[in-house]
């Protein structure tokens, strides 16, 4: 599957470097394409080789019931981001904003965390977003989805055993940081100040108190969503409780998957979030269940990335350059 239409270098001076010759863009979104598709292809190999002898334990319709509310928490993740984008003045249909988010996201299956901004950048750029807007609310969603699931999973550790209030006690310190750091006053300055550095106009809009109460709506949504995933799996594997289990499922997945952006050198982090959630969950199931799930959760959740972006290319496949100038430099 090749990232669709034109993700081909705008201008120089765009803020997105530019490719000399339009001769090379065509192999050059090829090159890109292959790069990320062979990425997801590494950590699929690599997690199927562990969930195939585990899958046996669980029936294909409890396994399509736990990636539906994947492909939901996916889904209000999706909005979440559109709404930072919105509020910082970027404004997308819903078929182009699809594309640009759901094509981005494949790069987090490269290590280093800038492949994502930097694709939705270059794809923005098709819709005439500014690759400043785009990087802006590609930080402030990222900010966000940390925050709150460090909101979610907080309040949840204790109730989790020992081993995971004294490994996670950290948490306490890093949530009040990303409280301070995701108020309105304190994001504008920062990317003003960013902005100027870089030699960048101010973006077109700056975040306000409802978009970033948005945003963060749109995640706590899907946190909620996930919780359910791992509920589902859990039950099948011989876990008892109703709304407490839940409860500490969702609790314990947030903060494991908070845990993996913190390396930034780790595709998508994994095995940072498997190892968090073996961990978190250990006073909930036992340990090896604790382990099928985070195998079989990356798993739904690296093929709920690839059937949302095969979605996107199918919604998207129109013409996508609207008439118009181009948009200012970034």
């Amino acid at each position: 599957m090749a990232l669709p239409d034109r993700l081909a270098s705008p201008p120089a001076g765009d803020g997105v470097p530019a490719v000399p010759g339009g001769r090379w863009r065509t192999p050059l979104r090829l090159a890109v394409a292959g790069l990320f598709l062979a990425a997801v292809a590494v950590v699929l190999a690599g997690q199927w080789r562990q969930a195939r002898p585990l899958l046996g334990r669980l029936s294909v319709p409890v396994v399509l019931a736990a990636w539906t509310p994947v492909l939901a928490g996916l889904y209000a993740t999706f909005r979440s981001w559109r709404a930072a984008l919105a509020d910082l003045g970027g404004t997308l249909p819903q078929a182009g904003a699809m594309r640009v988010f759901y094509l981005g996201q494949l790069g987090k299956y490269v290590p280093g965390t800038i492949w994502p901004v930097v694709t939705q950048m270059r794809l923005g750029r098709d819709y005439r977003v500014p690759p400043r807007a785009s990087g802006a609310a590609f930080a402030v969603f990222m900010l966000v989805l940390v925050g709150t699931g460090l909101l979610v999973g907080l309040p949840v550790v204790p109730l989790l055993g020992r081993d995971a209030a004294d490994g996670y006690r950290w948490l306490a310190l890093v949530l009040p940081l990303f409280a301070v750091a995701l108020s309105p006053p304190v994001l504008n300055r920062a990317v003003a100040v960013a902005l100027r550095v870089l030699g960048r106009p101010p973006l077109p809009a700056p975040l306000s108190l409802p978009g970033v109460l948005r945003v963060a709506g749109w995640a706590v949504v899907s946190w909620l969503c996930y919780g359910v995933h791992v509920v589902v799996l859990a039950r099948r594997l011989g876990a008892d409780g109703g709304a407490l289990l839940w409860l500490r499922c969702t609790g314990a997945f947030a903060a494991a998957f908070a845990s993996g952006p913190l390396l930034l050198v780790v595709p998508a982090g994994a095995g940072v979030r498997e190892a968090a959630l073996v961990l978190l969950l250990g006073s909930t199931v036992t340990v090896p269940v604790a382990a099928v799930i985070a195998v079989c959760s990356r798993l739904l959740f690296i093929l709920g990335d690839l059937a949302w972006s095969a979605a996107a290319v199918v919604a998207a496949r129109r013409p996508v350059r609207p008439p118009g100038p181009r948009p200012p430099p970034a």
